[in-house]
């Protein structure tokens, strides 16, 4: 089923909190989580710790659980064993410090909503229910359309974009918010070279500035040099990785594993 354009993160700035100095940006101890209507959940007892500043790749074939771990770090689906935090606080404490990038094909494009309207949506989580966005963040909208080579489509219907151009959107959207943990869902799934030359250099510009990157992806080739670290996931639990694959720093269960 596809969102109505994007998900929403929830709001509440009751419980908005800073970040425990020194914890990973995401820690999760042992967690099952799934779909309330799948029966049993798609993700058994997986555990990762992502330190700040580290881009870390989710490797595995479809239906593996990827997508479910980067939901339920978003706040999005629950989480039904087990312990889930970012930055050492409970899920949605640290809401705005998260920004979730679906997958491409989940999104509706036909929704009537321009490429500058779809990225200014990041800012919301900032803004609460009744402030509007202001000069600050037309103008932060416009820079990181420049940096995603997508300004001059800024007034276009999102539809009439091609597939690279709507992943560009959606990391704009993410990058808009100005989170310090991205969770990126395939955003090199079936993209052009452009696209892809583009969102690399976006993940080495993020661990330039100290963000941390966790990130779901099919391109093993590339794991060495765009990643930290990799957790190899399978029938929603975490497995050993390929003899001679990429590990880089430990990040799963397994910390004897080595790259």
């Amino acid at each position: 089923m596809k969102e109505s354009i994007i998900p929403a993160l929830p709001y509440n700035p009751r419980s908005f909190a800073e970040p425990i100095p020194g914890a990973p940006a995401l820690e999760a101890l042992n967690i099952s989580a799934g779909y309330p209507s799948a029966g049993s959940p798609a993700l058994r007892g997986v555990s990762l710790r992502v330190p700040v500043g580290a881009r870390v790749a989710l490797v595995g074939p479809n239906g593996a659980g990827k997508s479910t771990l980067l939901k339920a770090a978003a706040g999005l689906l629950p989480v039904e064993g087990g312990e889930l935090r970012i930055f050492g606080q409970p899920i949605g404490v640290c809401q705005p410090r998260v920004a979730y990038l679906p997958q491409r094909s989940e999104i509706d494009w036909r929704f009537p909503i321009n490429v500058h309207r779809l990225v200014l949506t990041g800012r919301y989580v900032h803004l609460g229910w009744l402030k509007r966005p202001g000069a600050h963040d037309h103008h932060l909208v416009k820079q990181v359309l420049i940096q995603l080579g997508l300004e001059h489509l800024a007034g276009r219907q999102i539809g009439q974009l091609s597939g690279g151009q709507q992943q560009r959107a959606l990391l704009a959207r993410a990058l808009a918010q100005e989170a310090d943990l991205l969770l990126l869902d395939e955003p090199l799934n079936a993209v052009d070279a452009e696209t892809r030359a583009i969102v690399t250099e976006v993940l080495a510009g993020l661990k330039q500035q100290g963000k941390t990157a966790v990130v779901a992806t099919h391109d093993l080739g590339r794991l060495e040099t765009d990643f930290d670290g990799a957790l190899y996931i399978s029938e929603g639990r975490e497995v050993s990785p390929p003899p001679g694959a990429f590990v880089g720093l430990p990040v799963g269960q397994e910390l004897a594993w080595t790259g």
